[in-house]
């Protein structure tokens, strides 16, 4: 009788330590990879440097668009635009991808000193050009994540500027145009192109725009800027921008 217990008993700590030597050898599922962009500065003037920073965790490739290509998963890069550029890095992990982006303004530097010079006959055209050329510069386009409407928070602080442009020209019109990316069915993205659009209107006029002087159309996943199938050309595609109504 003895015997039976101790047998009983060995049989039973081995089936308990098999069970848990099953439960060690269980894999815990790969998290998906983050990613965080930042600039140390918001503005520079032409000529000038910026650096970039990035961060992520369970990446295995990282690339910043436009110009950068291929980066360190995490590091800094420095940066030397010509002109005022909205950088998108996109994360590569086993368990998918991730993007984040950042705004860098580029200033143009101050004029030289003024030198005596003959008058010349105003010039229409030109006149025209430089104004669309300010709102070029002032009024950015306005990016959004995937399948939404409402404005990124870290594209609020472009919306003041972009509002106080109509407000200094009260002669001046403007379209609001919304735009997605290829992914979704046409229809969907002729919807949520008109909800980005508005979006951006709605803040627009409460900013003290009159609402006549702004109007919305949406061109769905048409007129893209780029047509590769990465994230960071769907991020370019998911905006919307402005149009002076002549």
């Amino acid at each position: 009788m003895s015997y039976s217990r101790s047998s009983q008993t060995t049989a039973l700590f081995l089936l308990l330590l098999a069970f848990g030597s099953f439960s060690c050898k269980h894999k815990v599922a790969a998290a998906p990879p983050t990613i965080t962009l930042r600039a140390d500065r918001p503005t520079v003037t032409r000529g000038q440097s910026a650096t970039l920073s990035v961060s992520t965790q369970n990446a295995t490739s990282v690339s910043i668009e436009p110009g950068l290509g291929t980066v360190p998963v995490n590091g800094s890069r420095q940066v030397t635009p010509a002109a005022s550029v909205t950088y998108v890095a996109t994360a590569i992990g086993p368990e998918g991808t991730a993007g984040d982006s950042v705004r860098l303004t580029v200033n143009e530097p101050p004029p030289p000193a003024a030198t005596p010079t003959r008058f010349a006959a105003p010039n229409v055209t030109r006149a025209a050009l430089t104004m669309d050329h300010q709102i070029q510069q002032v009024m950015q386009p306005i990016l959004f994540d995937y399948d939404k409407a409402d404005v990124r928070g870290d594209q609020m602080s472009m919306l003041p500027t972009a509002a106080a442009f109509p407000k200094q020209n009260p002669n001046l019109r403007f379209t609001i145009e919304g735009y997605c990316e290829e992914r979704g069915s046409g229809e969907y993205n002729l919807a949520l192109g008109d909800r980005r659009a508005n979006a951006v209107k709605q803040y627009i006029v409460g900013q003290g725009v009159a609402e006549s002087r702004l109007s919305t159309v949406s061109y769905g996943e048409e007129r893209p800027v780029c047509s590769e199938q990465t994230e960071a050309c769907y991020q370019r595609n998911r905006r919307s921008s402005f149009t002076r109504i002549p």
